[in-house]
């Protein structure tokens, strides 16, 4: 292959390369802060950088030391213009600094980053450098670095900016400090929704009714959290209202439990921990539970049973026959269902239709070992101990025997 060919080539890849850097993120130069500072000399100053965009995983700064005569090459952001992407893919960061500057005179400065305003403050009353995020302590004339937030605590989670302390050691004249930090974004991050922000997210949408239902409610929260993002940029669902806010999780919720891309774990877990509950005799705990996948539409035969016998156990005998005539209709075969519905009638007044369904399914068995007379009489001595109307039970037990 020829040099033309060749040269052809890298130019291709090159302009690839680019394109899809550009779509991973931006220099954000309409944020990047230049600023010119004279300091006094042996004196500490502290500036502050502009406003930090969210989505924030890079920065490159150029630090220079001057007196009026001294010259410094083009501004960091111009440099950058041909340094589209920090990550790798093309030149870098790594070749952002090494294209930085080129700077004359012998001033010298100290310098050290910090990540929050406090110890900024701190370091400007007193010097020290112990909680800095970087610290530079031999005096330079220039300087210029790239830092990024996988490797340095200087760009934290939601952090709006970054504080530059400077320590003069020209202990006669005045310096000019010229700042400059240009920002990368994460196209990705820049909508807000970090680690710690959606851990944040998280751990509120647990905490709402709905969500307290269906405890654990993590897969319930991650997919609200999933439809949260495609619908909000963190910062625009921080600005609502606390109602408002309470409004998109309910119906987040709603659409997480009737969609089709609801988890079916969701409704098999509140199965699970409905059983648990009807074993634990915490019957009213496990109504809501089941009260939910019925609410959703999601209920089988199975489920309109479980919720039939806990009304039944807590003397709720008409919404007990609702439910479970809910339940047969979708599942008439089901004994279990059937028993249950016989023991509702009985327990409400109505032997007629309780001894109907006893007649029809007394010669089957309800299980593979269990006859329908043999549950009857398990069942019995439960509501016997749960302290529920006994008065009919010896005519249920002869008609059996019959």
């Amino acid at each position: 292959m020829n040099i033309k060919k060749i040269i052809a080539v890298l130019i291709v890849s090159i302009s690839f390369q680019t394109i899809v850097a550009q779509k991973e993120g931006y220099w954000d130069k309409e944020r990047a802060t230049k600023r010119e500072i004279v300091v006094a000399a042996r004196d500490r100053i502290v500036i502050k950088t502009e406003e930090l965009p969210v989505g924030t995983t890079e920065v490159v700064y150029r630090i220079t030391f001057l007196d009026e005569n001294q010259q410094m090459a083009n501004s960091l952001v111009s440099v950058l213009k041909s340094i589209p992407d920090p990550t790798g893919i093309s030149q870098g960061s790594a070749g952002a600094v090494f294209l930085l500057s080129k700077i004359s005179g012998e001033d010298k400065c100290k310098y050290a980053i910090f990540s929050n305003e406090a110890l900024a403050a701190e370091y400007k009353k007193s010097g020290t450098t112990l909680k800095a995020c970087y610290d530079q302590n031999i005096p330079i004339s220039k300087d210029a670095k790239g830092l990024s937030a996988d490797r340095s605590l200087c760009i934290l989670p939601n952090a709006n900016a970054m504080w530059f302390g400077f320590e003069s050691k020209n202990w006669i004249m005045n310096q000019k400090i010229v700042l400059e930090v240009v920002p990368w974004v994460n196209t990705r991050l820049a909508s807000g929704w970090n680690l710690e922000n959606r851990k944040l997210m998280l751990n509120q949408c647990k905490t709402t009714d709905l969500a307290k239902k269906i405890i654990p409610a993590d897969d319930f929260c991650v997919c609200v959290l999933d439809k949260l993002q495609k619908e909000y940029t963190f910062q625009e669902f921080q600005k609502l209202l606390p109602i408002e806010k309470s409004k998109v999780y309910n119906d987040l919720g709603n659409a997480c439990l009737t969609g089709i891309s609801a988890s079916d774990k969701i409704y098999s877990d509140l199965r699970t921990q409905a059983s648990q509950l009807v074993q634990q005799s915490k019957y009213g705990e496990a109504i809501d539970k089941i009260g939910v996948i019925v609410l959703y539409g999601k209920a089988k035969a199975s489920d309109f049973n479980l919720l039939g016998y806990s009304y039944l156990m807590t003397k709720q005998y008409s919404k007990a026959i609702k439910s479970l005539k809910d339940g047969e209709r979708m599942d008439e075969s089901d004994l279990l269902l059937q028993m249950n519905l016989a023991h509702s009638y009985l327990l409400n007044d109505n032997f007629k239709m309780a001894k109907a369904i006893h007649k029809k399914y007394q010669f089957q068995n309800v299980t593979t070992s269990l006859s329908w007379t043999q549950k009857v009489q398990q069942d019995f001595d439960t509501f016997q101990k749960a302290g529920l109307p006994t008065e009919d039970f010896k005519r249920v037990l002869r008609l059996l025997g019959d």
